[in-house]
Protein backbone atom coordinates (compact mmCIF):
# COMPACT_ATOMS: atom_id res chain seq x y z
CA UNK A 1 0.00 0.00 0.00
CA UNK A 2 2.87 2.44 -0.64
CA UNK A 3 1.11 5.55 0.63
CA UNK A 4 2.83 8.87 0.33
CA UNK A 5 1.79 11.95 2.23
CA UNK A 6 0.69 14.73 -0.03
CA UNK A 7 -1.16 16.74 2.59
CA UNK A 8 0.64 18.57 5.37
CA UNK A 9 -0.20 17.40 8.89
CA UNK A 10 -2.04 19.82 11.15
CA UNK A 11 -0.10 22.39 13.11
CA UNK A 12 0.36 22.17 16.88
CA UNK A 13 0.91 18.80 18.56
CA UNK A 14 0.13 16.95 15.33
CA UNK A 15 2.55 19.09 13.37
CA UNK A 16 5.62 17.80 11.60
CA UNK A 17 8.88 19.70 11.51
CA UNK A 18 10.52 17.81 8.66
CA UNK A 19 13.08 15.97 10.83
CA UNK A 20 11.29 12.63 11.23
CA UNK A 21 11.19 11.03 7.81
CA UNK A 22 9.12 13.50 5.82
CA UNK A 23 10.82 16.05 3.62
CA UNK A 24 10.04 19.70 4.26
CA UNK A 25 9.16 20.06 0.57
CA UNK A 26 5.62 18.60 0.13
CA UNK A 27 6.29 18.33 -3.63
CA UNK A 28 8.63 15.41 -2.82
CA UNK A 29 6.64 13.06 -0.57
CA UNK A 30 8.37 10.21 1.27
CA UNK A 31 7.21 6.64 1.78
CA UNK A 32 5.82 5.93 5.21
CA UNK A 33 7.00 3.28 7.67
CA UNK A 34 4.89 0.10 7.58
CA UNK A 35 3.37 0.67 11.03
CA UNK A 36 2.40 4.23 10.05
CA UNK A 37 0.70 2.85 6.92
CA UNK A 38 -1.42 0.55 9.08
CA UNK A 39 -2.35 3.27 11.58
CA UNK A 40 -3.36 5.66 8.82
CA UNK A 41 -5.37 2.93 7.10
CA UNK A 42 -7.38 2.43 10.30
CA UNK A 43 -7.95 6.18 10.63
CA UNK A 44 -9.32 6.22 7.08
CA UNK A 45 -11.86 3.48 7.88
CA UNK A 46 -13.43 5.30 10.84
CA UNK A 47 -16.85 6.43 9.64
CA UNK A 48 -17.78 10.12 9.69
CA UNK A 49 -19.29 11.09 13.03
CA UNK A 50 -17.43 8.32 14.87
CA UNK A 51 -14.06 8.20 16.66
CA UNK A 52 -11.49 5.72 17.92
CA UNK A 53 -9.00 6.44 20.68
CA UNK A 54 -5.26 6.11 20.15
CA UNK A 55 -5.44 2.97 22.29
CA UNK A 56 -8.36 1.59 20.28
CA UNK A 57 -6.35 1.88 17.07
CA UNK A 58 -3.38 0.09 18.65
CA UNK A 59 -5.66 -2.64 20.01
CA UNK A 60 -7.37 -3.05 16.65
CA UNK A 61 -3.99 -3.44 14.95
CA UNK A 62 -2.78 -5.81 17.66
CA UNK A 63 0.51 -3.95 18.03
CA UNK A 64 1.95 -0.80 19.52
CA UNK A 65 0.14 1.31 22.03
CA UNK A 66 -1.53 4.71 22.36
CA UNK A 67 1.78 6.57 22.34
CA UNK A 68 2.95 4.89 19.15
CA UNK A 69 -0.35 5.64 17.43
CA UNK A 70 -0.19 9.23 18.70
CA UNK A 71 3.31 9.57 17.30
CA UNK A 72 2.20 8.34 13.88
CA UNK A 73 -0.74 10.72 13.92
CA UNK A 74 1.52 13.59 15.00
CA UNK A 75 3.95 12.97 12.17
CA UNK A 76 1.71 11.82 9.33
CA UNK A 77 -1.93 12.35 10.39
CA UNK A 78 -2.62 15.31 8.11
CA UNK A 79 -3.16 12.93 5.17
CA UNK A 80 -6.17 11.26 6.84
CA UNK A 81 -9.19 12.35 8.92
CA UNK A 82 -6.98 13.00 12.00
CA UNK A 83 -9.91 14.36 14.04
CA UNK A 84 -11.40 10.85 14.22
CA UNK A 85 -8.46 9.48 16.28
CA UNK A 86 -8.79 11.02 19.72
CA UNK A 87 -7.82 10.98 23.37
CA UNK A 88 -9.76 8.54 25.54
CA UNK A 89 -11.22 11.38 27.64
CA UNK A 90 -12.82 13.04 24.60
CA UNK A 91 -10.82 16.26 24.97
CA UNK A 92 -9.99 17.88 21.64
CA UNK A 93 -6.44 17.97 20.34
CA UNK A 94 -4.75 20.98 22.00
CA UNK A 95 -4.10 23.74 19.52
CA UNK A 96 -6.52 22.23 16.98
CA UNK A 97 -9.78 22.64 18.92
CA UNK A 98 -11.52 24.91 16.41
CA UNK A 99 -10.48 22.89 13.35
CA UNK A 100 -11.60 19.67 15.02
CA UNK A 101 -14.86 21.23 16.20
CA UNK A 102 -15.68 22.24 12.64
CA UNK A 103 -15.17 18.66 11.45
CA UNK A 104 -17.18 17.21 14.34
CA UNK A 105 -20.11 19.54 13.70
CA UNK A 106 -20.01 18.87 9.96
CA UNK A 107 -20.01 15.10 10.50
CA UNK A 108 -22.54 15.10 13.35
CA UNK A 109 -20.11 13.63 15.90
CA UNK A 110 -21.83 13.43 19.31
CA UNK A 111 -20.46 16.14 21.61
CA UNK A 112 -20.85 16.99 25.29
CA UNK A 113 -21.37 20.66 26.12
CA UNK A 114 -18.60 22.19 28.18
CA UNK A 115 -19.49 24.04 31.32
CA UNK A 116 -18.41 27.59 32.12
CA UNK A 117 -15.43 26.27 34.10
CA UNK A 118 -14.03 24.56 30.98
CA UNK A 119 -11.12 26.24 29.25
CA UNK A 120 -12.64 28.30 26.44
CA UNK A 121 -15.97 26.44 26.77
CA UNK A 122 -14.84 23.94 24.13
CA UNK A 123 -17.05 20.84 24.20
CA UNK A 124 -15.75 17.29 24.48
CA UNK A 125 -16.58 14.28 22.38
CA UNK A 126 -19.40 12.22 23.89
CA UNK A 127 -17.28 9.07 23.89
CA UNK A 128 -20.06 6.65 24.88
CA UNK A 129 -21.99 7.60 21.74
CA UNK A 130 -19.19 8.50 19.31
CA UNK A 131 -16.73 5.66 19.93
CA UNK A 132 -16.51 3.14 17.11
CA UNK A 133 -15.52 -0.45 17.83
CA UNK A 134 -14.10 -1.18 14.39
CA UNK A 135 -16.90 -3.52 13.35
CA UNK A 136 -18.53 -3.10 9.95
CA UNK A 137 -21.55 -0.85 10.24
CA UNK A 138 -24.80 -1.19 8.36
CA UNK A 139 -27.58 1.35 8.61
CA UNK A 140 -30.82 -0.25 9.73
CA UNK A 141 -29.33 -3.74 9.84
CA UNK A 142 -27.11 -6.04 11.78
CA UNK A 143 -23.73 -4.48 12.65
CA UNK A 144 -22.04 -7.74 11.72
CA UNK A 145 -23.06 -7.30 8.09
CA UNK A 146 -20.81 -5.56 5.62
CA UNK A 147 -20.64 -5.18 1.89
CA UNK A 148 -18.93 -7.79 -0.24
CA UNK A 149 -15.79 -5.70 -0.01
CA UNK A 150 -15.85 -5.87 3.81
CA UNK A 151 -15.80 -2.09 4.09
CA UNK A 152 -17.43 -0.73 7.26
CA UNK A 153 -20.70 1.12 6.78
CA UNK A 154 -21.82 4.23 8.69
CA UNK A 155 -24.70 4.37 11.14
CA UNK A 156 -23.27 2.27 13.96
CA UNK A 157 -25.07 1.80 17.20
CA UNK A 158 -21.87 1.85 19.25
CA UNK A 159 -19.29 -0.40 20.78
CA UNK A 160 -20.08 -3.87 21.97
CA UNK A 161 -19.69 -4.95 25.55
CA UNK A 162 -17.07 -7.30 26.92
CA UNK A 163 -13.49 -6.91 27.97
CA UNK A 164 -12.44 -5.30 24.71
CA UNK A 165 -14.15 -2.30 23.13
CA UNK A 166 -12.46 -2.87 19.79
CA UNK A 167 -12.71 -5.88 17.53
CA UNK A 168 -9.34 -6.73 15.97
CA UNK A 169 -8.80 -6.89 12.26
CA UNK A 170 -8.87 -10.34 10.76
Amino acid sequence: MDRVTEVSPPSGPHAHDGRHGLPEDPAHPAELPEYAERVLAVAETIPPGRVMTYGDVAEWLGEGGPRQVGRVMALYGGAVPWWRVVRADGVFLPGREQAALGHYREEGTPLRTAGPAADGHVPRIAMARARWDGLPLVEGGDEEDAGADGVPRSGAKGARGGASRVKRAT
